[in-house]
């Protein structure tokens, strides 16, 4: 920095201090400006690092979360599309489960509008399974389609034992010639032939009405509870296991029917179905 010229008055003692002063200012300048050069030379320190959160807990999977992980499950779908047109083989005798005799099969009932029984059986026990899959279930069906001819009841009813299941449920939808009647039931083996198809069957058929119910179908006024107990049905009379065979729509009621037939509808009862078998799994612990 350059001198301040003196103005020819000032005394020397004056000029002097002045000129120190001017000397200090600068090398205070000089100082601060050295110091910001050198501290903006140095890198900034990292930002504090932070712990990795703690990845949450896995939370359980569907399977293991159900009650019907591990339920080995035999489902029975109604009749065949090939029955109506094997009528010897359907006409076969073979055992009810109390010593006597019955049909082998039949070709089932149909909607005033021609959907058969046996393609709405099939329909809701596919999309059941697959529920019951999805969840954990162990699935097997009693027919590998729906173009072939039978199986007759008596295999259909000792399915469950045969494939160590835990529980059969025959898929089936009534065929009232009155269209007015309408509403769905269970059909149980009565009487009981073997502890299974007392009091458990009892438990699944409630917990299996109680879902239809509470899935908003209306159950059948032709039944007290809507339970149907009859002895002549072998595809129960021959379950060593807790069976039931639901009825679920009334074909011949115009809106059950529309229900019926609808991809909609048959997932609805697919639903309930695997719904009644969940609860009835837990109750039973």
């Amino acid at each position: 920095m350059a001198d301040v010229p003196a103005s020819p008055s000032d005394p020397p003692d004056h000029r002097r201090r002045t000129r120190f002063l001017m000397i200090g200012a600068a090398v205070v300048v000089l100082a601060a400006v050295a110091i910001g050069l050198f501290i903006g030379s140095r890198p900034l320190p990292a930002p504090p690092t932070q712990a990795p959160a703690a990845s949450p807990s896995p939370s359980p999977s569907v399977n293991e979360r159900s009650a019907l992980a591990g339920l080995r499950v035999v489902l029975d779908p109604g009749h065949n599309g090939g029955n109506a047109a094997a009528p010897a083989e359907m006409a076969q005798q073979v055992d009810n489960g109390r010593g006597g005799r019955k049909h082998c099969n039949t070709a089932g009932t149909s909607t005033a509008g021609g959907y058969p029984e046996h393609a709405f059986a099939w329909d809701v026990a596919q999309r059941t399974r697959d529920l019951l899959q999805a969840a954990g279930a162990e699935v097997t069906l009693t027919r590998d389609d729906d173009t072939g001819v039978g199986p007759c009841v008596d295999v259909r009813g000792r399915s469950a034992q045969e494939h160590d299941a835990d529980v059969l449920v025959s898929l089936h939808a009534d065929g009232a010639d009155n269209p007015e009647v309408a509403g769905y039931f269970a059909i149980v083996s009565d009487p009981p032939l073997n502890d299974a198809q007392g009091q458990p069957t009892r438990e699944l058929a409630t917990a299996l009405l109680d879902a239809l119910g509470q899935a908003g179908f209306a159950p059948s006024s032709s039944y007290p509870g809507a339970l149907s107990e009859r002895p002549d049905l072998a595809t129960l009379n021959l379950a060593e296991r807790p069976a039931v065979l639901l009825e679920l729509a009334e074909m011949r009621n115009p809106e059950e029917a529309a229900v019926a037939e609808s991809p909609e509808g048959r997932q609805r009862y697919a639903q309930a179905v695997v719904d009644g078998l969940e609860r009835w799994a837990a109750d039973r612990g």
